[in-house]
């Protein structure tokens, strides 16, 4: 099976721009595209997940990737799929967070001659004159078009701010550029990219007179249509200090039924015959299947010791219910207690076990947390200085382990 081909089948493809001219070019090795992240956050994230298993297997495949890393483009911020402006970062936070990204990055994507290369749009876009910019680009871009754009609707609302309305044209100047100095003909990305992308291939056809591609992935939903990688206590970071591999195990192993065959074929590199006969798995079979996404993502980003590592944690904390060797654990200040004590609550928003107080009461009037193994019957249950001291551990249903110590 050819990777075009593929790629349909793990069910990646969203949008192209000419199915049979990308086909060719991927098929046969000739593309080479680019994929942009921009430095948000100090490290990767599971929302990055869909672009770098893209970049591989389009790599394995005979294919030059290009890392787009935005230190430019960092300064404006996307404003797609957002209801509010994004904060301003300093150009200290933007360069940190863009060496954070590329030393996680260059365990994944095999980097070196002809191989892949990483760029920072920083490079040329803090460069440019902002009246050549106009003039070079700005007749180029309707903004009427602009404004009909999914990624611009979102924010109207709220109040779109000039800044923001830059976006897409600093990320078409990138396509622009890379074309020109790097023979880029693709660019990918996730679905909610499409606008932007669609303004770098107008960009070049109307200044080069050539054409250029553009791809979008399909984005990584639940069976509820809702982004996956995020959990109470906020995004699922590839970064193992911001979550730990143990805790990056436990959230693949913890998906849902209806979730974990569709991103064993989206995410993991099994070969689709082997996928295939997984689709007729149910039962108790599902949760085989969990532990195989589980171990084969953490692999992936952690390296097979600390995949092994976190699935017979993960096997000895469900099967005795007591070994908290390997279990998340929160710190808790001791002036976080009132009186040498803490609400059960409290607690567990804290440790980031739910998102919100209300959220806490439902569990608890239905009977989902515990404590030392023992149910928690009321809202006012509080924890002793004393407790913490000796390490409490908390359980929400059958599958959340966690402990709270004080510091």
């Amino acid at each position: 099976m050819k990777i075009y081909d593929e790629l349909i089948a793990r069910g990646l493809i969203a949008q192209v721009t000419d199915e049979e001219e990308i086909k060719e070019l991927v098929n046969t090795g000739k593309a080479t595209f680019y994929i942009g992240f921009d430095p948000t956050a100090d490290s990767l994230h599971v929302g990055h997940f869909m672009a770098l298993c893209l970049m591989k297997r389009l790599q394995m495949a005979g294919n030059k990737p290009i890392v787009l890393i935005g230190g430019g483009t960092g300064y404006i911020g996307d404003p797609s799929g957002r209801t509010d402006m994004r904060n301003m970062m300093t150009s200290e936070i933007i360069q940190h967070n863009c060496d954070c990204f590329k030393k996680q990055m260059e365990r994944f994507i095999e980097f070196g001659e002809d191989k892949a290369v990483m760029v920072n749009n920083a490079d040329w876009l803090l460069k440019l004159n902002y009246i050549e910019l106009l003039r070079e680009v700005g007749p180029h871009f309707s903004i009427n078009n602009m404004l009909r754009a999914e990624c611009y609707k979102q924010r109207m609302e709220k109040g779109l701010s000039f800044l923001e309305l830059n976006y897409m044209i600093m990320q078409s100047y990138d396509f622009y550029y890379l074309y020109q100095n790097y023979g880029c003909n693709m660019q990918f990305g996730g679905d909610d990219q499409w606008s932007n992308m669609l303004g770098g291939t107008d960009l070049i056809r109307r200044k080069l007179g050539e054409d250029a591609y553009a791809m979008t992935i399909t984005l990584l939903l639940n069976s509820e249509g809702k982004k996956m990688g995020k959990t109470a206590k906020g995004a699922v970071w590839l970064d193992p200090n911001k979550t730990s591999p143990f805790e990056f195990y436990q959230y693949w192993r913890n998906v849902s039924d209806d979730d974990v065959l569709k991103c064993i074929r989206m995410l993991t590199f099994l070969p689709l015959e082997q996928i295939d006969t997984m689709d007729k798995w149910e039962g108790s079979q599902l949760n085989e299947a969990k532990e195989i996404l589980a171990h084969e993502l953490t692999k992936m980003i952690h390296g097979e010791e600390e995949a092994q590592r976190a699935k017979q944690a993960s096997h000895a904390l469900f099967a005795k219910g007591s070994d908290d060797a390997n279990m998340p654990t929160t710190e808790i200040a001791s002036e976080q207690l009132t009186d040498g004590e803490l609400n059960i609550v409290d607690l567990i928003v804290i440790c980031g076990i739910a998102a919100s107080k209300s959220e806490v009461r439902r569990l608890i009037k239905q009977g989902g947390i515990y404590i030392n193994d023992e149910q928690v019957e009321s809202f006012d249950y509080n924890i002793t200085s004393e407790h913490l001291t000796e390490g409490v551990k908390i359980r929400k249903g059958k599958k959340t382990y966690h402990k709270a110590l004080l510091k």
